[in-house]
């Protein structure tokens, strides 16, 4: 984008040229582009007034948008205004705040109509290709970007729509191949780049680069949750992941032979374009993760875009898709299909095999130099490690030993609990506990602020069964009475934990848990040690 000279610049040109400062055949400067923080506060105050222009358009025209053919003029209409604002080679930062927002407005207009008169997969095709045509007409590059991303994601709604109904597993297939389908339609793109012309090519790029960046994020939204994010949405994760669960057979395996090819086309593409890569180690890397994908049905396709964005020096997009490749690669933990078991050996394998190659390839012909030898660490910095390894060691079996101890000479009890969520994808097989009793007191209890738990004071029954009755304010305790130490868990207090940690593939054998056994000691300190069924029997 060519910005016009500021008349203030000019004007003192003229007067350094008429001083003789400099020669008189200089260019006058270009107006700086607008600063980076002033679009980011430009586009943030478009995304919040584009909601209440919303409405204000809505309560003004009523009907006129809501019925026949007034959502598609009154759209058509908004978007003409705005992109006849955004097209203007020089628009005011408050103009085009004006502007952007009009956007909003006449899309959602525009769509309004669209969803109401249509099938969803045309509508969200013909939105996609107006987002393409409102990228072809405004001027600023980041809104370029953002257009492209949006018809992208259109698209992609679009094809997975209507594609395949029925079961979430022919979804799921379906939304592979959209975004499959936008990888592809960015490799043609990318293609044709060379033969574009110079103008073209200046709108092509930004609005190209949306598209990658939105179809990068479909990809791994597809492979579901990842990293600590599936703790924190552990109910979206969980569904995900039941839903690849049953995703199996034919299609799978096809899509997993995809990735695998798609992966392989990629290590040769950036073998030809960089011959540094036909290093014999790095074409072990390259056969790692190309294993990796097989797995992984859309690991293939972020590794191909990854090495032609890197081989084609678009450096901050080879740098989102590795982030996607890391993304998925982590969102493999998640896929209830595989034990975990078989998860951790695949990838602990991959990850010692990929450190083989690495140290093949620091000792290799082409390796760098080695570095000058180290000295030896003195004496009492040996001793000093050992030291603090023996240390630990102490502190975690003296942990072990007073476990054993509470086990060994702890008062039996039951308490009553109600189990629940008998699957941790971030744990493995565990059974979450929430116990039946009165926990007076939820909140923080003021014996925390002088580093001590609280107590409470529970009754036994015959049976063993203990119910909580009341905090522990320190009077004598009767016969039938015991004090239990509580524990600091999400912001309350717990019996001693609130989950019961098992092997894999032995949910059924916990799911009749009716009681948790502990062992107590006078002083209060519990240990959960199993549970029991609905008659306290063993299970």
């Amino acid at each position: 984008m060519t910005h016009p000279t500021d008349p203030r610049l000019a004007a003192v040109m003229q007067q350094a040229v008429a001083t003789g400062l400099i020669p008189a055949d200089t260019p006058p400067p270009a107006m700086d582009a607008r600063p980076w923080p002033i679009v980011l506060l430009t586009g943030l105050g478009a995304w919040l007034a584009a909601v209440p222009l919303t409405v204000v358009v809505g309560m003004l025209l009523g009907d006129v948008v809501t019925r026949g053919a007034g959502s598609y003029v009154v759209g058509l209409l908004v978007l003409a205004g705005a992109l006849t604002v955004l097209h203007s080679r020089s628009v005011p930062a408050f103009v085009e705040q004006l502007a952007v927002p009009g956007l909003l407005v006449g899309g959602a207009t525009l769509g309004f109509g669209l969803f109401r008169d249509l099938p969803d997969t045309a509508a969200f095709v013909a939105l996609g290709a107006v987002a393409l045509a409102a990228a072809v007409l405004v001027r600023a590059a980041w809104l370029r970007g953002l257009l492209g991303a949006a018809a992208a994601t259109m698209l992609a709604l679009g094809l997975g729509q209507d594609f395949w109904r029925g079961s979430s597993s022919a979804r799921l297939s379906a939304f592979w191949f959209a975004w499959h389908g936008c990888a592809a339609a960015w490799l043609a793109l990318h293609a044709w780049g060379d033969r574009l012309k110079p103008h073209t090519a200046a709108i092509a790029e930004p609005v190209g680069a949306g598209w990658l960046l939105a179809t990068l994020c479909g990809l791994a939204a597809w492979a579901g949750m990842s990293f600590l994010v599936g703790a924190t949405f552990d109910a979206g994760s969980r569904g995900l992941a039941s839903e690849l669960l049953t995703h199996t057979g034919w299609m799978q395996r096809a899509q997993q032979g995809a990735s695998m090819l798609l992966a392989a086309v990629g290590t040769v593409c950036a073998a030809q374009r960089w011959p540094a890569l036909r290093a014999p180690w790095l074409r072990g890397v390259a056969a790692v993760l190309v294993l990796l994908a097989a797995w992984m049905p859309t690991l293939g396709a972020v590794l191909l875009l990854l090495a032609l964005c890197v081989t084609s020096a678009r450096l901050r997009l080879a740098a989102a898709a590795a982030g996607a490749a890391a993304w998925i690669i982590g969102a493999f933990y998640y896929q209830l299909a595989w034990p975990l078991a078989h998860k951790a050996v695949l990838l602990v394998g991959a990850g010692a095999l990929l450190a083989a190659l690495a140290r093949w390839g620091q000792h290799g012909p082409a390796a760098a130099p080695p570095a000058p030898p180290v000295s030896h660490a003195p004496g009492h910095r040996r001793w000093g490690i050992a030291l603090c390894a023996a240390a630990v060691l102490a502190v975690a079996n003296f942990g072990i030993w007073q476990k054993e101890s509470l086990i060994a000479e702890g008062r039996p009890v039951f308490v009553e609990l109600a189990p629940v969520d008998p699957r941790s994808l971030m744990q493995g097989d565990f059974m979450r506990l929430n116990f039946r009793v009165p926990m007076p007191g939820q909140e923080r209890f003021q014996d925390l602020a002088r580093g001590e738990r609280p107590r409470v004071v529970g009754q036994l029954d015959a049976r063993g069964v203990l119910t909580l009755r009341r905090t522990d304010d320190g009077t004598p305790l009767a016969a039938d009475e015991l004090r239990i130490e509580l524990t600091p868990k999400d912001g309350r207090w717990v019996l001693v934990t609130d989950a019961w940690f098992f092997a894999e593939g032995e949910a059924a054998r916990w799911s009749g848990a009716r009681f948790g056994e502990f062992r107590v000691l006078p002083d209060g300190r519990a240990l959960l040690v199993g549970l029991r069924g609905p008659a306290l029997e063993p299970l």
